[in-house]
């Protein structure tokens, strides 16, 4: 009999076929260039890109590459990330067993004891029973097939999860130490301005106390120092909040952080490659970890169809049974049967249909979040060149605005000592000058940030 059992569970199993749709990427409509891209750009765009590159080699101050390594290292979000991989697996090792069969063992000894009333015969009867059972779900229409292939999207899903979470640590860490360094241009500026105009104060109380100046004048000179004071002690607040910031995107406590590079002398390329459009979807984590989740939707449609379909099972089980613990292995003590069961729904109420509906719609929503994500991607990244070329063209125009102002102050504090003009200019141009200043400093910070969201919508970073 057992000749002819084996190779009908294998006939089955080869004649078996996985119910649901197979998955094909959908149709994607990539644009043949980015926008934002210059005219020269696009005549010459290449499949080489910013993102390809290193995160090293694209942020090049070492203070900032000893942080990005810390981060990688302690940050608590890519921790999660990494746990809800181990999640996944362990979710498909779960899967994966439902397709091999079942194999239990048992053990039953037992003593009962019988008397007859009104008498003193009694007697004792034993039972010995050792027992092994074996029970295979067959799966023929494809339904076990189908739930492995969703675990695996899902847990591939998951590690698409942990490069984006990477992709934007990155990021993070780089705009935040940006913004640190910003912050300390903005204090270094303001102590610097706050002394030269204490010195101006002091020269007008002079001019003042010799009659040569009004009081109006010096109250104009003290206007200008306590614009510059109060924001000296505002910048310390931002810049420890800043470092607070920075600390727990390491995966420390709050404390002080390392300064490298100054701000104005942080190495950036003037143009960067982006490479095409069409790359994008191989390359950002994001798309990826959207297409996974759309394959595992995709299997479950087959996961709920196959419930349409007769569910196969065999089950056997073979032992030795005895009232003798000695002759449990010996004499006619051996048992077994064997069992082919087929059960097929009849009736639930629609709870089948409803089921493969919904694995449908689930599916439509992970369509459509697969391509809103890839749309999503192309505007961040024609956002990005577009950030990042005016960005250039407004810090050249800030530059020149900030040195006009600088040599305003220069003539109208020259006037003033000359006695023709009053110490209003002075006070105006200096007002202009300072806030020019801080708008440089701004104006390079956005720069340096353009870059990195250029580099972060390309994809950039987690490969590395």
């Amino acid at each position: 009999m057992n000749k002819l059992i084996l190779p009908l569970i294998f006939s089955l199993l080869l004649a078996g076929c996985a119910v649901g749709p197979n998955y094909q990427r959908p149709g994607i409509d990539v644009p043949g260039h980015y926008r934002g891209l210059a005219a020269y750009d696009i005549e010459g765009a290449q499949s080489v890109s910013i993102g390809d590159e290193k995160w090293w080699e694209v942020f090049q101050d070492k203070t900032l590459q000893d942080l990005i390594h810390t981060a990688l290292e302690q940050n608590f979000d890519l921790r999660i990330a990494a746990d809800h991989i181990l999640e996944a697996q362990e979710q498909l090792n779960i899967t994966n067993s439902y397709e091999l069969p079942t194999i239990t063992a048992g053990a039953m000894p037992s003593v009962e004891r019988y008397e007859k009333i009104r008498t003193t015969n009694a007697y004792t009867w034993g039972s010995y029973q050792l027992t092994g059972s074996f029970s295979w779900d067959i799966d023929f229409w494809g339904q076990g097939r189908r739930m492995i292939e969703s675990s695996k999207a899902n847990l591939l899903a998951t590690q698409w999860a942990r490069e984006e979470v990477i992709r934007t640590l990155i990021a993070d860490v780089a705009n935040a130490y940006f913004q640190l360094r910003e912050l300390d241009l903005e204090l270094e500026i303001s102590k610097s301005t706050l002394k030269s105009r204490q010195d101006s104060l002091g020269l007008v109380q002079q001019l003042a106390d010799h009659g040569s100046a009004s009081m109006l004048d010096v109250r104009q000179a003290q206007q200008l120092v306590y614009t510059a004071a109060e924001n000296v002690p505002d910048l310390e607040r931002r810049i420890q909040q800043q470092e607070n910031l920075i600390s727990i995107l390491l995966g420390n406590n709050p404390g002080p952080i390392k300064r490298g590079e100054a701000l104005i002398q942080e190495p950036h390329a003037p143009q960067v490659p982006a490479g095409i459009p069409s790359s994008l979807l191989d390359r950002r984590p994001d798309i990826l970890q959207a297409e996974q989740q759309l394959i595992s939707y995709n299997a479950q449609i087959g996961v709920a169809e196959a419930a349409y379909f007769p569910q196969i099972t065999l089950t056997a089980t073979g032992g030795f049974q005895s009232a003798a613990l000695s002759k449990l292995f010996s004499g006619p003590s051996g048992l077994w049967d064997f069992a082919a069961t087929l059960t097929q729904p009849i009736f639930n109420a629609g709870r089948i249909r409803a089921g493969v509906k919904f694995a449908k719609a689930q599916q439509q929503e992970a369509l459509h979040d697969y391509q809103k994500t890839i749309q999503e991607a192309f505007r961040e990244v024609s956002d990005a060149l577009i950030a990042y070329r005016k960005t250039q063209e407004f810090t050249t125009q800030q530059d020149l605005l900030t040195q006009a102002a600088k040599d305003a102050v220069r003539l109208s504090q020259l006037r003033y000592q000359g006695g023709t003009s009053s110490y209003l200019d002075v006070l105006e141009s200096n007002t202009t000058y300072f806030s020019a200043e801080l708008g440089l400093a701004q104006a390079r910070l956005n720069e340096l940030q353009a870059l990195v969201g250029l580099y972060e919508a390309l994809g950039g970073g987690w490969n590395n």
